[in-house]
């Protein structure tokens, strides 16, 4: 499928999808699934379930951290590709779900009671990259902007692949640090530092560029 250039979140959605894949499974390519979708197949969904369901419940459970949520959230998701598809056709349809799917579980939890008394892991993410941004108070909106996502594009184009991949899983897929740690190999005082310095490089990336975010 011709299209833009792969970038960074989409390059680390799709690598992130295939770990949770159940490689016996037999499963349609992204271009035959979409096919269904234009034909108003209600296939589509099941298909986009058999490949990408456990991806959109990971990203919506490390986000939510409740399994029923993070189900809701998953067919809510799938309504919404259902919907937009066509006349949309994604060029990434795995960076297109969970960009989706992302949305979709940060507006829930903005809604839920339990953001607002700051428990869970997704707090302590914006806690982490609150330090990095101008407004303190719109981190929870400024996580899914697209100016946001192209001012990481930039700056993570100049880290190393491994401090990219520990920085995306964080802030990006919500991963806690004890699942990247298990996931990449690494302590977790190596993943924690490998954050905090990566956090610093990008405030101080973001000042020089004059981003605003």
């Amino acid at each position: 499928m011709r299209g833009r250039k792969m970038d960074l979140t989409d390059k680390i959605d799709e690598i992130a999808a295939d770990s949770v894949m159940d490689d016996s499974v037999k499963i349609l390519n992204d271009s035959e699934i979409l096919d269904l979708y234009f034909a108003r197949q209600e296939s589509a969904i099941s298909e986009t379930d058999r490949k990408y369901g456990p991806y959109c419940r990971s990203i919506s459970y490390n986000i939510l951290e409740s399994r029923e949520d993070s189900e809701e959230c998953t067919n809510d998701t799938y309504m919404k590709l259902w919907n937009v598809i066509p006349p949309q056709k994604p060029v990434r349809f795995c960076a297109f779900i969970a960009s989706v799917a992302r949305s979709i579980a940060l507006n829930m939890l903005r809604r839920s009671s339990t953001s607002k008394r700051g428990g869970g892991n997704a707090q302590i993410v914006f806690d982490e990259i609150a330090e990095c941004v101008a407004d303190k108070d719109t981190v929870e909106s400024t996580l899914d902007e697209k100016e946001l996502v192209k001012a990481l594009n930039g700056f993570l184009s100049s880290c190393g692949g491994e401090k990219q991949l520990i920085f995306m899983k964080r802030y990006y897929h919500f991963r806690s640090v004890s699942q990247i740690a298990e996931e990449m190999h690494l302590s977790e005082d190596k993943v924690k530092q490998a954050l905090h310095r990566t956090r610093e490089k990008l405030r101080k990336y973001l000042e020089k560029e004059g981003i605003d975010i």
